[in-house]
């Protein structure tokens, strides 16, 4: 329940920056949000896979993505700078930050990765919350979603070379992300937050 309220809290600041950004640059960086949890069995996969205690206390210290959210935005800049809006907030801890936008994976994933923790307050207790947060732009999001339907789809078993054409279309979208963010400078400047 706890993880559901971490989420909440986020949405929550999402949501203020997205309405608060918009109203003040007259431009909205969120395309769409979304969050998740992850269910028990995925929660005992990940810390079998971690060797991780499957007790409460060594999962809550050592699985991070239990809460998640997605935030999908139109340009890179964009990807930055709501990650900037949400870890300068005073009640928001960053406990890691993996930027495969910089250093993609070997497969061409890319996304700016950034685990944070914050305070749920409760009736008579305040707890601190891993929340997971994947900022990335639409193109990012629209390859990552069909690379994750084809290994489903293949049970984890892709054939090489479907490996190889899900890294250039990632390298294809890469390009698309960098010019469409040329064109964007060159429509509205570069805002300053």
């Amino acid at each position: 329940m706890v993880y559901k309220f971490g989420i909440d809290e986020m949405m929550t600041k999402i949501n203020i920056l997205r309405d608060e950004f918009t109203y003040a640059h007259d431009y909205n960086p969120i395309e769409h949000v979304k969050s998740r949890l992850k269910t028990p069995e995925s929660i005992l996969a990940k810390a079998a896979r971690k060797g991780v205690e499957p007790s409460l206390d060594g999962i809550r210290a050592n699985v991070r993505d239990i809460a998640g959210i997605r935030i999908s935005c139109s340009f890179t800049s964009d990807v930055y700078r709501i990650s900037d809006m949400i870890t300068r907030q005073r009640d928001v801890r960053v406990v890691d930050v993996v930027d495969y936008i910089a250093h993609p994976k070997p497969n061409g994933y890319s996304s700016l990765h950034v685990i944070v923790e914050v305070p749920v307050f409760m009736s008579d207790r305040v707890e601190s919350v891993y929340v997971e947060l994947q900022i990335r732009t639409v193109a990012m999001d629209f390859w990552a979603s069909l690379e994750h339907k084809i290994y489903y789809k293949h049970d984890r078993a892709v054939p090489s070379d479907l490996r190889e054409e899900l890294r250039l279309a990632a390298e294809t979208a890469r390009a698309l992300d960098v010019r469409m963010e040329a064109l964007h400078e060159r429509v509205h400047g570069r805002f300053d937050d």
